[in-house]
C-alpha cells in the first residue's frame, strides 16, 4: 500500500494488505550505483573493460548495443537481485497495512492499518519489534507520520478523525474532527511546521500549534522571550561582531495542566509582559491558554536575573495579562469576565467590571493605571482608578498593541491591518494588507527624528513601514518568517520561529524620506536624494499626491512631467518654460504641437487671475471664442475689434456676430445677418436700433424676391421695458494688467542646493550643524508656515484638553506634549536637530494661499443637529444623523420642512447689470459681530411656529374636527426635528410639545376606531376607556370622560360608568355654572351604576393598573409586559412592531435604541 525511504540511512519501509511491514536493506544497491558499472550477461553482447559495447552484433551499431544493456539491468532491478534485501518483517496488525513511516532521527516505526491500529516499533542492527499499540480510531486507519519537530505521531482515518499521539507516554493527546469526509493521507514539511491531510473533497493544511514566540520589550534595551520551557532575557547593549545580542537564562517554566506536558501541540506560553512600571526588580508575567488560560508571575532580581528567581505564582486567566503599577497587575476571569486586580503576591485587591461586555482581553495601556481592553472589533482605553473609558477605537481582529518608546503613540495590529493612535486612542492613520500581520516595533533610533515617528511590522514575507500620516510602503522580503522586537537606524532585530534573536540588515530611507517632508524638514530631503537611489518617477508621482509638488519640482527635468508639477504647485513662470520647451520639441521632432498644454496653462492662468498668460495661451491655441470674451471681461474694446476683424477674414459668421455682439455694434450684426441670408432677422434688427436706411434697403430686397416686411415688427414686443433694446459691452471694474488676487511672495527651492552643500561642509551628518538664517519679513513664506506649525500643535493640544483630565491628577502633563513642542519651537533651544534644515525650508517653500472655508462647511462642522446640515446643503449627512438620533427611517414625510428649512437659511441679492445674483448666508451667531469660521445658519423654524401649530390643534379637537386636529398635531411633529432651541428651557418646553402631539394623535385614533366599532358594545366601552387615558388637557378630557361615561351606561357596564363618572366630578371644570347639567347628569349615573354594581361584559380594561396604550392595535400594555417605543415620539407598542414604522410620527423605527431628540447645535 505504500512505501517509504529513510532520511538518512540505507533502508526503505513498506506497508502491505499481507498484514506485515517490512523494511528493506539497500546498501548493496547504493555501492553499485557508486560503483564502477559492469557488465550485464545476456545474449546481446559484452561489455569491454572502458564500458563501452564491442563490435559485433551487441555492439553499438547492432541491436544489443548500449540501450538494450541498460534496458535488461532496470529489467534485473525490477525482478529482483541479490541488491536490495528484506531486513525485518514486521507482523502484529489483524488486517491489512495501509502505511509506514520512519522517525527522522530516532530507530522507531510508526505504522497504520485497517483493524484500527497504529503501531510503534522499535529497530536495532538485529532485530525490529513492536514497542506499543495506539488506539482510538473507529475506523480504517489510513495514513500515519512522525512529526518533523516534537515526538509526536499524527494519524488519519476513514473515521472522518485525525489524531495527534505523545510518542514518549504513547497515548492521544488531541483529536480533529470533519464532518462528512474521510481522510485519507498525510505529510509534513521538511522545515516548517505545517501538515496536509487530504480528504474525500480536498486537502486541507495545518498546524499543530502556533509558532509565535511569546516575547516583551524590557528597560535599558533588554527583550525578555520564552524558548521552549526557559525563560531568556537578551542584553542588545552587549553585542559583538555584528550579533544581536547576549541571552541570559532567567527561570525554567512549569508544566501546568494535563495538556501543557506535551510539547507541539499548543502548551507553550503565548504571551509574555514585562513591568515597565517598577524600576527596582524584574517582574513578568508569562500567560498560556493551557486549560482555559493561565498565568504565572516571576519575580528576579534585575542585577542577578538567573540567581535571584523567585518562585513563580499562578493563577487562571482569559488571554494575556497585564501591569497596571508598580506592584500591580490585571487578569481578565475567564468565567465572569471581571478585571481581577492582583498585587506581587498574587492576591486579589479589586475586581472592576469591564465598561462594555463580550471583553476578551486584556493589553498594555502605556501609562500607570491604564490598560487597553479588546471587545468586539474594538479596543477601549480604560482607566482602573476612575472607571473611565479615555478613547475607543474600531480595531478587527486585534492580536496586540505596540507602544512607542515615548508613549505618545500605540500601534495596534490586527490580523490583517495597522492601526495607529495616539496616546488618547484618537486614530491617526489606519492600514490594511492582504497578508497577515505577524509583528511589529518603533524605530527607537537616537538621531535623524525617527524615534517614535517609525513603525516597522512583517508580514510573512515582507517588511514594511508605516507613518503615522497614513503613508506606507515595502522594505525587503523575507525567506521565513521573522518577529521584530526592535528597530535603531538600519537594523532590525527579531526573533525567529524557533525563538533565536537574529538581526537583519533593512533600508527604511524611503520612509525617511516621507517623514521628513511630512515634517518639512526639506534639507533632509535634499541630502537624501543626493545620496539615495529616491530620485524616480514613484517619488515624484508621492510627492505630488501628497501635496508637495514645490519640492518635486525642483528635482525634475523632464519639461512634461515640469509641467504638471509646476501647474500643481501654481508657478505659472515654470509652467510657461515647460510649455516653450515642450513646443520646441514637437517642432523639432515634427510633431503637432501640443495645443492641450497651453489649454491647461490657460486655465489655471485664469484660476490665478493672471490673464495676460490666458490671453497668451488662447492665442497659441487659437481659441477664438474665450479670446473675445475674454477681452470683453478685461475691458480691451481695441481687441475685441481686433478680434472682429479676425472673424471677417476667416469668413466665421458666427465669430463676426459674436463680436459683433459683444462690441455692441448693431450695423455690423445687421450687415452679418443680411449677409448670410437671414433678411427678415436683419429687417427686424435695423428697424430696432434706428437704422433706418439700412432697414429700407434690406426691405426692398425682400420685396424684390417676393417677400414682404408687414408683420414682421408685430413678432417683437416694443411697448414694455422687456422690450428688445441695444446691448452695450460692460465698464470693467478694475482696469490693471492682472486681476487683483491675495498677494504672497513666491519661493521656490532655489537656495536648496546652496543650503544642502553648506551642510556637508560643515561635515552635516545628522542635520543639526547649519548657520542660522538672517531674519525673513513677516509676509515671507517663514510667517506662513510658523502659523501652519503653530495651529497645528495648539489645535492639538486643545484637543486632548477635552479629555478632562483622564490622567487623574497628572494635571496638564499629558495633555500639553504637542504644546510643549511648540513651545520648543518658540524659545528657540540650543540643541535642535533639524534648525538648520527648518530655516532652509522657510527661504525654500512656496505656499499658495489657503482657500477661504465656505459658510456650508462651517456649519456642518460647528453643529450636529440636522436642521444646520439641512441649511448647509448636507441632505445625506442630515438624513443619518436624524437616523442615528431618532432612527428616522421613512425621509418622505420631512422632505417638504427639509426644503424649507433649507431655503430658509440663504437670502438672494440682485447682482450688478449682467451678473447673476448671489446668496448670502443668514447667521443667528452674528449679534456681536461675524463668528468668521464658528458660524451657524438661522433656521426658519421656531418655536413660536410649533406654538401656533399646537394651539391651532386645540382648537380643532375643541370643535370636533378630529381630522384636521390630528394634521396640525403631525405638521408639529414634523417640524419638531429641524426646530433648533436657544436655551434649556425651551427644550424642556418642546419636548413636552412632542409628548403632547403624541398623546393627541393617539386619542384621534382611538376617537376614530370607536366610530368603526360603534356595533360592538365591548369594544366600544373598550377603547372609549383607553381614550380616558390619553394626556388630554382638563377641558377635552371631560369631553373624553363624557363620551366614555355615556358609551359605558349605554352599553350597561355600570362599574366602568361610575369610575368614569367619579372621574368627571373630579374634574376642576366641574364646578363651573356651565357644567351644570353635566354635574347632575354625571351625579345620575353615579348613582344608578352604584346600585347596579355589574359589568354587562368582560372587558380588556383595568383602572386600578398602570398601563400604556398599544397605539396599532389600541390595547393595553401594561407595566409587567413586553414593549417597544418609538425612538422619537416614545409611542408604545407591542414586540411584534420591532423594527416598523411608528405609526403615529409616520418617520421612525420602533424599538431603536437611541440618544434621542437633539434640541441644539
Amino acid at each position: 500500500m505504500c512505501a517509504a525511504f529513510h532520511p538518512s540511512e540505507d533502508l526503505i519501509v513498506s506497508a502491505s494488505l499481507d498484514q506485515t511491514v517490512r523494511v528493506w536493506d539497500t546498501t548493496g544497491l547504493r555501492k553499485k550505483q557508486m560503483g564502477t558499472p559492469t557488465g550485464f550477461d545476456g545474449p546481446a553482447g559484452m561489455m569491454d573493460s572502458n564500458g563501452m559495447g564491442r563490435s559485433g552484433p551487441g555492439g553499438p551499431g547492432g541491436p544489443g548495443g548500449v540501450a538494450g544493456a541498460t534496458a535488461l539491468n532496470v529489467q534485473a532491478e525490477l525482478f529482483g537481485t541479490n541488491d536490495v534485501v528484506v531486513k525485518y518483517v514486521l507482523e502484529g496488525h489483524d488486517r491489512g497495512v495501509n502505511w509506514a513511516s520512519f522517525h527522522p532521527t530516532l530507530p522507531l516505526l510508526a505504522s497504520a492499518a485497517d483493524d484500527r491500529q497504529v503501531k510503534l516499533w522499535r529497530m536495532s542492527e538485529t532485530k525490529a519489534w513492536e514497542v506499543d499499540t495506539l488506539r482510538g480510531h473507529v475506523n480504517n486507519v489510513s495514513c500515519c507520520l512522525f512529526h518533523p519537530k516534537h515526538d509526536l505521531i499524527v494519524s488519519n482515518s476513514e473515521d472522518r478523525s485525525i489524531r495527534v499521539w505523545d510518542v514518549s507516554k504513547r497515548v492521544g493527546v488531541q483529536t480533529f474532527r470533519r464532518e462528512g469526509d474521510r481522510f485519507w493521507i498525510l505529510a509534513a514539511h521538511r522545515t516548517q511546521n505545517l501538515l496536509a491531510a487530504g480528504h474525500d473533497s480536498g486537502m486541507i493544511v495545518f498546524k499543530l500549534e502556533r509558532e509565535r514566540p511569546a516575547s516583551s520589550p524590557g528597560p535599558a534595551n533588554k527583550l525578555y522571550y520564552v524558548r521552549g520551557r526557559e525563560l531568556f532575557c537578551h542584553d542588545y547593549s552587549r553585542a559583538q561582531n555584528g550579533g544581536s545580542g547576549v541571552d541570559v537564562p532567567i527561570a525554567t517554566l512549569r508544566r501546568v495542566g494535563q495538556q501543557a506536558q506535551t510539547d507541539g501541540i499548543g502548551s507553550a506560553p503565548r504571551f509574555i509582559s514585562y513591568n515597565q512600571h517598577n524600576p527596582s526588580e524584574g517582574n513578568v508575567l508569562v500567560c498560556s491558554e493551557v486549560d482555559g488560560g493561565s498565568y504565572e508571575l516571576i519575580t528576579f532580581s534585575l542585577t542577578n536575573a538567573s540567581g535571584s528567581v523567585t518562585d513563580g505564582k499562578r493563577g487562571s486567566c482569559l488571554g494575556p495579562a497585564t501591569f497596571i503599577g508598580r506592584n500591580r497587575f490585571a487578569v481578565l476571569d475567564r468565567h465572569q469576565r471581571q478585571i481581577i486586580i492582583k498585587n506581587l503576591n498574587n492576591e486579589t485587591t479589586k475586581r472592576v467590571q469591564p465598561p462594555v461586555p463580550n471583553v476578551d482581553a486584556l493589553l498594555d495601556g502605556g501609562a500607570s493605571g491604564r490598560m487597553l481592553l479588546r471587545a468586539d472589533d474594538r479596543a477601549i482605553l480604560f482607566e482602573i482608578q476612575s472607571r473611565r473609558v479615555l478613547g475607543e477605537i474600531a480595531a478587527p481582529k486585534l492580536k496586540s498593541a505596540v507602544w512607542s518608546p515615548d508613549g505618545s503613540k500605540v500601534a495596534l495590529l490586527c490580523k490583517y491591518g495597522v492601526v495607529i493612535a495616539d496616546r488618547q486612542l484618537e486614530q491617526l492613520c489606519s492600514i490594511n494588507d492582504t497578508v497577515r500581520i505577524k509583528s511589529g516595533a518603533w524605530d527607537v533610533s537616537p538621531t535623524g527624528g525617527t524615534q517614535s515617528e517609525l513603525f516597522i511590522y512583517t508580514t510573512l514575507h515582507h517588511v514594511k513601514y508605516c507613518l503615522p500620516s497614513g503613508d506606507t510602503g515595502t522594505i525587503r522580503t523575507l525567506d521565513n518568517p521573522l518577529y521584530a522586537t526592535r528597530v535603531v537606524k538600519d537594523q532590525l532585530f527579531c526573533l525567529d520561529r524557533e525563538a533565536r534573536a537574529r538581526v537583519i540588515s533593512i533600508d527604511a530611507t524611503e520612509a525617511r524620506f516621507k517623514l521628513a517632508l511630512a515634517n518639512k524638514r526639506y534639507g533632509q530631503v535634499m541630502h537624501m536624494v543626493r545620496h539615495s537611489r529616491l530620485c524616480g518617477r514613484a517619488i515624484v508621482a508621492y510627492l505630488q499626491s501628497k501635496g508637495f509638488p514645490e519640492v518635486a519640482l525642483h528635482f525634475v527635468r523632464e519639461p512634461r512631467t515640469r509641467f504638471r508639477l509646476a501647474l500643481a504647485c501654481g508657478n505659472i513662470e515654470a509652467a510657461m518654460e515647460s510649455a516653450f520647451a515642450l513646443e520646441q520639441q514637437s517642432s523639432a521632432e515634427g510633431k503637432e504641437s501640443a495645443t492641450n498644454v497651453w489649454g491647461e496653462l490657460g486655465n489655471e492662468a485664469l484660476r490665478q487671475g493672471n490673464h495676460q498668460v490666458v490671453e497668451m495661451s488662447y492665442q497659441r491655441t487659437k481659441d477664438f471664442d474665450r479670446l473675445s470674451f475674454l477681452y470683453l471681461l478685461t475691458g480691451d474694446s481695441e481687441k475685441l475689434k481686433k478680434m472682429l476683424k479676425i472673424s471677417n477674414m476667416r469668413k466665421d459668421i458666427m465669430g463676426r456676430y459674436h463680436n459683433a455682439l459683444l462690441l455692441g455694434d448693431a450695423a455690423e450684426r445687421v450687415a452679418v445677418l443680411e449677409e448670410s441670408g437671414n433678411m427678415p432677422l436683419a429687417y427686424i434688427s435695423a428697424k430696432l436700433h434706428g437704422l433706418e436706411e439700412q432697414a429700407e434697403r434690406i426691405q426692398v430686397a425682400i420685396e424684390t424676391n417676393g417677400g414682404s416686411v408687414e408683420g414682421l415688427m408685430d413678432k417683437v414686443d416694443t411697448s414694455t421695458k422687456k422690450a428688445g433694446c441695444l446691448l452695450q459691452p460692460p465698464t470693467p471694474i478694475v482696469r490693471s494688467d492682472n486681476w487683483p488676487t491675495l498677494p504672497v511672495e513666491k519661493h521656490t527651492l532655489e537656495d536648496l542646493e546652496a543650503a544642502a552643500a553648506e551642510a556637508e561642509e560643515n561635515g552635516e551628518e545628522t542635520y543639526h550643524d547649519a548657520a542660522p538664517e538672517p531674519a525673513v519679513p513677516e509676509t515671507s513664506a517663514t510667517a506662513w508656515g510658523a502659523d501652519d506649525f503653530g495651529d497645528g500643535d495648539m489645535g492639538d493640544a486643545a484637543e486632548d484638553d477635552l479629555d478632562l483630565g483622564d490622567d487623574g491628577g497628572m494635571g496638564w502633563d499629558d495633555d500639553l506634549d504637542l504644546g510643549d513642542d511648540f513651545g520648543d519651537k518658540e524659545e528657540k533651544a540650543p540643541v535642535d536637530e533639524m534648525a538648520g534644515l527648518q530655516e532652509v525650508s522657510d527661504d525654500a517653500t512656496f505656499q499658495m494661499p489657503p482657500a477661504g472655508r465656505p459658510p456650508a462647511g462651517c456649519w456642518v462642522a460647528n453643529s450636529s443637529h440636522a436642521a444646520d446640515h439641512v441649511a448647509a446643503g448636507g441632505a445625506s449627512s442630515a438624513l443619518q444623523l436624524l437616523n442615528r438620533q431618532i432612527a428616522a427611517s421613512d425621509f418622505s414625510v420631512l422632505k417638504e420642512t427639509m426644503i424649507g428649512c433649507y431655503l430658509g437659511s440663504t437670502m438672494s441679492l440682485p447682482g450688478v447689470p449682467g451678473s447673476g445674483s448671489m446668496n448670502i448666508p443668514l447667521l443667528r451667531n452674528d449679534a456681536g459681530g461675524h463668528p468668521g469660521t464658528e458660524s451657524l445658519p438661522r433656521t426658519s423654524l421656531k418655536m413660536s411656529n410649533l406654538v401656533a401649530g399646537v394651539r391651532g390643534g386645540y382648537r380643532f379637537f375643541q370643535g370636533g374636527k378630529f381630522n384636521d386636529a390630528k394634521n396640525s398635531f403631525a405638521d408639529v411633529l414634523k417640524k419638531i426635528p429641524l426646530v433648533i432651541t436657544e436655551s434649556r428651557n425651551e427644550a424642556n418646553e418642546m419636548k413636552e410639545m412632542l409628548e403632547i402631539c403624541r398623546e393627541y394623535i393617539t386619542a384621534i385614533r382611538i376617537k376614530g376606531a370607536m366610530s368603526e366599532c360603534a356595533s360592538n358594545p365591548v369594544r366600544s366601552t373598550e377603547l372609549s376607556a383607553y381614550f380616558t387615558h390619553c394626556n388630554l388637557q382638563p377641558i377635552h378630557l371631560l369631553l373624553a370622560l363624557r363620551s366614555a361615561m355615556g358609551t359605558a351606561f349605554k352599553h350597561k357596564n355600570f362599574i366602568v360608568a361610575a369610575s368614569f363618572a367619579r372621574r368627571l366630578l373630579e374634574l376642576p371644570d366641574m364646578a363651573s355654572e356651565r357644567n351644570a347639567d353635566l354635574r347632575v347628569k354625571a351625579t345620575k349615573v353615579l348613582q344608578k351604576s352604584e346600585q347596579m354594581a355589574r359589568n354587562e361584559h368582560k372587558l380588556n380594561y383595568n383602572e386600578n393598573a398602570a398601563f400604556s396604550i398599544d397605539c396599532k392595535d389600541f390595547v393595553p400594555i401594561y407595566s409587567d409586559g413586553d414593549s417597544a417605543k418609538c425612538s422619537y415620539c416614545g409611542s408604545a407598542y407591542s414586540t411584534s412592531m420591532k423594527g416598523q414604522v411608528c405609526l403615529t410620527c409616520g418617520f421612525s423605527t420602533v424599538g431603536v435604541q437611541t440618544i434621542g431628540l437633539v434640541t441644539g447645535s
